[in-house]
């Protein structure tokens, strides 16, 4: 049995993975809020008030998306490379979830499924990159590593 090691050529900043993911949650919050408020004016205006399930669901999943925007923003402060790919495996899944959803509910919604397709295919090809970045990260040595080293060798 022969296993083949994928070495990706491409190094991709992760920040940008998260600038991405802001972005397209960014999209789709404006949407369903605008979205939201003119259900919500359309309902006021037939039936004088209240709160139809329409506006509800439109605002929350624009609730959703803003909570995800402050999480992403979170993210990006994480100083470790190990702790980025689990997010990163996350976000893929995540992202890779709704664009499966979205093909086998509302295939009628195609920007949705090519944003939310296009940022699972970009967060998988940092992960990838993210992987050959701890590799080497595995073989270097930090600063204090070196000055630690090289205090042990004037001692001997």
């Amino acid at each position: 049995m022969i296993i083949y090691k994928m070495k990706f050529k491409i190094k991709i900043n992760l920040k940008i993975s998260y600038y991405i993911s802001i972005l397209a949650c960014f999209a789709i919050l404006f949407y369903f809020a605008y979205k939201g408020v003119i259900a919500y004016l359309i309902h006021r205006e037939l039936y004088g008030g209240g709160l139809d399930t329409l506006v509800l669901l439109r605002v929350s999943i624009s609730g959703i998306m803003f909570v995800l925007i402050l999480l992403f923003i979170q993210f990006i402060k994480i100083p470790h490379l190990k702790s980025h790919r689990t997010i990163l495996r996350g976000v893929f899944i995540g992202w890779t979830s709704v664009f499966i959803i979205l093909i086998t509910v509302n295939l009628s919604s195609i920007y949705f499924i090519l944003l939310t397709g296009l940022v699972s295919f970009f967060s998988l090809i940092t992960l990838f990159s993210l992987e050959d970045q701890i590799k080497e990260e595995k073989n270097t040595l930090t600063e204090k590593e070196i000055y630690l080293l090289q205090q042990l060798a004037k001692k001997k």
